[in-house]
Formats: C-alpha cells, sequence, structure tokens
C-alpha cells in the first residue's frame, strides 16, 4: 500500500511538472520604452493572445497626456496656459468610469485627471512633501523637460521668486458647470506627475490586463512594479531592491521581496543627481524650501495594493527624510515601506515597517 502511494504520488508529481512546463511555455513577455524608461510586461493566457499592441497604444496615450516631454500634451498644454485650463472632463463620463474601467477608454484626458486626483491625496498625506507644483523649481536645478544641466551657483533669489509658483493651493478645481476646469493662481505655476507618471502607467496596464481575464502577470515600468498570481514556476513574484549606490549593477539587491498580490515602487537619489563644487544634490527639491533635500535617506520602497499610490508617497518619504517618513508609513492603512539609509558612520542600514518582514525572502 505504501509503496502505491508512492507511485501515486511520483505520478502526481509528474503531471504537476507537465502542467507547469505547459504553463511555462504560455507565458509571453512583451517589452518596449515608456516614460524615459523600459517596461516589460509578463503574463499567463489561455488564449495565448499578443497584448504588445494594445499596452503600448495605451502607454503612448497616458504619455500624450502626462508626460512634460510632449508639447502637445494635457499637462504641457497646461502649464502653457495663462490662467484659466478647461480639461474637457465630463464628470458624468467620469463616473461611469469609475464604475466600469472598460469604459475609461473614451474619457478624454481621464489618465491626467487620475494623476491630478492622486498627486493631491499624496499632498495631503505627506504634509506637503509631495507636491506636483515643483515643476518650476525641477527645470531650475536642470532635472525638468528644459535642458539638463547642473547649477554652476545657486541663486537663493531666483530660487525664492521660483517658490511663488509653487503649491497645490495654487491650483484651484472648479466643477460647477459639470466640467472640470483648472484655474492658476499665478501664470507660471506648473503641473510635474513624474512622482506618479510610472505606477499610474503600472495600473494602467494591470487594469487593462484583468479586463481581459488575466490572472498571472506582472506589470514593470522602469523597476515600478505591479504583480499579480503566480510566476511561470506556480510560486509568487520575486523582486530584488536594488543596493542604493550610483557604482552598483542594477542585478545588485540589498533585499529580495517576495510579491504576493502587490505592488512595489523605490525613489532613490544615487543615480539621478548633478554634482557642484565636488558636492553631490539629488532631483529630490523640497517644495517647502525649493532646494534639493538633503538627507541621510538613500532610497524608500514603498508596497501596496496598488502601484499609483505607493509611487507617489515614496517620491514624498524621500523629501520628508528617514524618521518622518517612516512614522508616516507605519500610520498609513495598506502601506508598508523599506528604507535603506546611511548611518553616522556612513554605513548603509535597512530599516522597514513590520509587515515588510513576512515579504522578504532569505
Amino acid at each position: 500500500m505504501k509503496k502505491l502511494s508512492l507511485l501515486f504520488a511520483g505520478f502526481s508529481l509528474l503531471l504537476a511538472a507537465c502542467k507547469s512546463e505547459k504553463e511555462a511555455l504560455s507565458y509571453r513577455t512583451i517589452e518596449g520604452k515608456t516614460m524615459g524608461t523600459y517596461y516589460k510586461v509578463t503574463y499567463l493566457d489561455s488564449l495565448d493572445r499578443d497584448f504588445s499592441q494594445a499596452v503600448d497604444s495605451l502607454l503612448v496615450q497616458i504619455n500624450h497626456e502626462i508626460s512634460t516631454y510632449e508639447k502637445n500634451s494635457t499637462i504641457s498644454q497646461f502649464n502653457q496656459s495663462s490662467g484659466s485650463f478647461s480639461t474637457g472632463i465630463n464628470f458624468k463620463d467620469y463616473s461611469l468610469c469609475v464604475a466600469n474601467p472598460a469604459d475609461c477608454g473614451r474619457v478624454k484626458n481621464y489618465h491626467f485627471f487620475k494623476n491630478l486626483l492622486a498627486a493631491r491625496v499624496a499632498n495631503q498625506r505627506t504634509n506637503q512633501a509631495f507636491d506636483p507644483t515643483i515643476m518650476p523649481l525641477v527645470n531650475y536645478w536642470g532635472f525638468g523637460y528644459t535642458p539638463h544641466k547642473a547649477v554652476e551657483k545657486t541663486d537663493s533669489l531666483k530660487v525664492d521668486s521660483l517658490l511663488q509658483f509653487v503649491g497645490f493651493q495654487k491650483v484651484v478645481q472648479d466643477d460647477s458647470a459639470g466640467y472640470v476646469v483648472l484655474r492658476k493662481a499665478l501664470p507660471g505655476v506648473q503641473l510635474d506627475f513624474g512622482g506618479t507618471g510610472q505606477g499610474y502607467g503600472v495600473d494602467a496596464v494591470a487594469v487593462f490586463l484583468e479586463l481581459k481575464g488575466i490572472k498571472n502577470f506582472l506589470v514593470d515600468i522602469g523597476g515600478e512594479s505591479r504583480a499579480k498570481g503566480r510566476n511561470p514556476k506556480g510560486e509568487w513574484w520575486v523582486i530584488g531592491i536594488n543596493t542604493p549606490k550610483s557604482e552598483a549593477e542594477v542585478t545588485d539587491f540589498t533585499r529580495v521581496i517576495r510579491l504576493e498580490n502587490r505592488s512595489v515602487t523605490t525613489s532613490g537619489n544615487y543615480r539621478n543627481f548633478h554634482e557642484v563644487d565636488g558636492g553631490k544634490y539629488s532631483h529630490f527639491i523640497d517644495p517647502r524650501t525649493g532646494y534639493p533635500k538633503q538627507s541621510t535617506l538613500l532610497s524608500a520602497t514603498v508596497f501596496g495594493t496598488d502601484c499609483l499610490e505607493p509611487d507617489a508617497l515614496a517620491t514624498g518619504f524621500m523629501v520628508l527624510g528617514l524618521d518622518a517618513a517612516y512614522e508616516l508609513a507605519t500610520q498609513l492603512e495598506g502601506i508598508e515601506a523599506l528604507f535603506i539609509y546611511s548611518d553616522e558612520k556612513g554605513n548603509m542600514q535597512v530599516k522597514y515597517t513590520p509587515g515588510v518582514a513576512a515579504m522578504l525572502v532569505e
């Protein structure tokens, strides 16, 4: 009887192996360029459909609404406007879209509006450390859509003059006529969705796959990822958190994380920076001071159900600094975070919220 059980177990394992191999062959991977970086989507579809064209078209449309590098994008039109800007969004259509995501494709400037709403929430939750109206200062410090050039000498008067355009309260939303109209307090007020765009793109592709009935996938845009179901090995999807050093290889990981139907996004100051007079300043501009944030925090990795909120929070956390960011992360429902920082001796250390421990792959 025991021998029969072993034979049956062996046969079951053989069937499982065959099934696993067949499923692995059914996984598709599509790749491309978007938002100044790469995208990679891996998914299992029993119908073996190729979504490459649809995904690429979706990301092109998102860029056409939220990219400051496109002169005619929706956000660029807002930035170039002098005072009042009509988004063309009808609240009736938008409400239908919220109830049924399949209808979102016909809502004008839906992607722009979703980023605006998410940015407003993140602005409030981070005590204004995250602020999309930072655009004029991002350009000044050489990280925006203007030519990337390091500031040779800091001009405090210039910084102060640009601060008058910063502050989310200077973008007033008027819905009284049934359409969304944005009014600027000053003509120089501009928006930057660099802190939400990639996370939003990840979510948009994930929603597209779910609407197609896909239950196992990993969507990755520039390192921001959202996972659902299992990978080709039949296991939870696994991602690595990069070591925050400019000289580190992209495969050099500080921690490896298991994603069980979660999203993850990381912001760090170790790759995008300028050097001035032997010193470095990062692209994380504090909207409250106008200057690049000086901090021992090297990177902030944020986990959540979707990818949009963690993307915005990761940027806000980098501006807040380690202690304030950690305290806030422990208070936000559905959010976990892992922080890599430099201690007083210059050694790299890791600190994370309680829920991260269960995600770590030993």
